[in-house]
């Protein structure tokens, strides 16, 4: 399963460049495995969620 970078808690909006952005650093190796594949799984994807937070505090 590819991850998908538009739910990934490291994927945000720039204000300065007015684009999105990833916050990871991907070395030469990962970044041509991302740039060569459409179904990349990235290492660092973590599921940016909200709410996952609250839950815990139930």
């Amino acid at each position: 399963m590819a991850t998908n970078c538009e739910t990934c808690a490291n994927y945000y909006y720039d204000d300065e460049t007015e684009e999105y952005c990833c916050d990871v650093s991907l070395d030469e190796d990962e970044m041509v495995r991302f740039l060569s594949y459409s179904d990349y799984n990235c290492p660092y994807y973590r599921l940016d969620d909200e709410y996952g937070v609250v839950r815990k505090q139930n």
